[in-house]
Formats: C-alpha cells, sequence, structure tokens
C-alpha cells in the first residue's frame, strides 16, 4: 500500500516540523547551557528535519506548487509551534496570537482556492 502525493508531503512536513521547533526553540527551556552545546544539538536535530522535509518537497512538488508546498509548510509550522509553545514552553496563547494564525489561515484559504 502506497501513500497518495498529498498524504505523504504532509506527513512528511508534520514530522520534519516537530524536528524543526525543537531544534530552533527547544533550547530555550536550557538558558544556562553555553551557547555553542544548544547550536551544536540544534544543528543535530535539523539534520533529521532535513531528512524529512527535503524528501516532502521532492513528493508533493507536482501534486502543489512550489507556492503551496510554502503554504502548507507555514500552516504546519504554526499549529506545531502553538502546541509547542502551550505544552512544552508552557507559555499561553494570547488572543492576538490565535488572530494573526486565523489571518495566516485566510492566507492559505486564497493560495489554494482556485479562482475562475
Amino acid at each position: 500500500m502506497t501513500l497518495s502525493a498529498p498524504v505523504a508531503t504532509i506527513g512528511l512536513l508534520l514530522a520534519s516540523n516537530i524536528f524543526m521547533t525543537f531544534a530552533w526553540y527547544g533550547h530555550l527551556k536550557f538558558k544556562t547551557a553555553p551557547l555553542v552545546t544548544v547550536i551544536l544539538i540544534s544543528w543535530g536535530i535539523a539534520f533529521f528535519e532535513y531528512l524529512l522535509q527535503v524528501p516532502a518537497n521532492r513528493i508533493g512538488h507536482g501534486h502543489f506548487t512550489a507556492a503551496e508546498l510554502k503554504t502548507i509548510q507555514e500552516v504546519i509550522t504554526l499549529s506545531v509551534f502553538a502546541v509547542f509553545s502551550v505544552l512544552y514552553l508552557k507559555e499561553p496563547l494570547s488572543w492576538n496570537h490565535l488572530v494573526g494564525f486565523a489571518f495566516i489561515g485566510t492566507g492559505a484559504f486564497f493560495i489554494f482556492h482556485k479562482w475562475a
């Protein structure tokens, strides 16, 4: 059984974004760790992000345009980050964050809507 291009693309992008979010923001809980240490650890985590991100774009391009792939990436990034921020960093999202995310979601609608 093989996955369709959209399912494989979105699944890989979701997994890559989990790695990316930890690489970029996970170190914020360890502010006493030396900067060079967190940079090297972040690079190591980002390696796995790239192992998923590059195939996701390769598989998805053709079914999705590059602009659509980038839009999917950004919507997933915000979704993963919102969960990460609340659960891992213990930082609440306020109404203005949600309004901003809604505007980005509205932008995604315009990217994906097929206009006559």
